[in-house]
Order: structure tokens, then sequence, then C-alpha cells
């Protein structure tokens, strides 16, 4: 016989366990329910996008329509207008335009809803009890 100790692994979970499937997760009634995330500041590809979609479908203009008049790629429009591209300020300009739009009049459109949405958050943080209201009287961008 050995005197060697039996070789055991030593397992390290994945997943804590109140993660893994299978596993009960018992709460105590008197446990507080964990905080509420903050609410997420909407980004500004996110905005621009929305503000270039709703002008699109308002025109009754379709996306290759748009793409083509602007000599940008349909499927590059698309993502800008899903807010998964940040556009250069010549591509926004090129879609703009082929809206009949300058890009001021898009950049400031895109302001007028964080402005919108801003405010909203600040309206519901009011009513916790907390304020972050700010108020923005201008558009700053920063290359």
């Amino acid at each position: 016989m050995s005197n060697q100790a039996p070789n055991r692994a030593r397992v390290i979970p994945l997943r804590p366990p109140a993660e893994r499937p299978g596993t009960a997760v018992t709460v105590s009634p008197t446990a507080s329910a964990p905080p509420r995330p903050a609410p997420r500041e909407p980004l500004w590809r996110d905005l621009v996008g929305d503000v270039l979609r709703r002008e699109r479908q308002a025109q009754e203009r379709t996306l290759k329509d748009v793409a083509d008049s602007a000599r940008i790629s349909m499927p590059y429009l698309s993502e800008v207008e899903r807010g998964r591209k940040e556009a250069s300020s010549e591509v926004l300009a090129a879609a703009a335009q082929a809206l009949g739009l300058s890009l001021g009049d898009l950049l400031a459109r895109a302001q007028g809803e964080l402005i919108r949405l801003s405010s909203r958050s600040s309206v519901r943080h009011s009513a916790r009890g907390r304020t972050t209201a700010s108020s923005y009287d201008g558009l700053c961008l920063a290359a």
C-alpha cells in the first residue's frame, strides 16, 4: 500500500452556484432587493441613426434609394441607422444631404432627441429623491 494521499482534482465552477442550472436559490424575506442599475445614457450613434431612419421612412424612401443618392453602400447605411457603426462626419453629411437635410439639421434633431431622453430620465430620478437634472443649451462634438 502507498502512503500517498489520493489524487483529487480541484474543481473551480465557471458560474456561481446561484446561476448554475438545477441549483435552487433561497432568498430570505428580510433580504433587500439588489439596487437597480442606473439607466443607460443613449449613445450618439443610436440617436443619429434613429433620426436618419425616421426621416427616410417619413419620406417613404427605401434604404437602397438613399444609399445610392448618398453614394454609401446600402449595408453600411443600414448599420448606421441601427446604431451599429460610428459614421464619419462625411458619411453623415452625405446621408443627410440625400434626405434633403444639412448636417446641422441632422445633428440638431439628434440633440433634440438627447435632450428629450435626458429630461425624461432626470424626471424619473427626481421622483426617487435624487437630483441629476442638468440643462443643456448647446451641442458639443469632439473629434
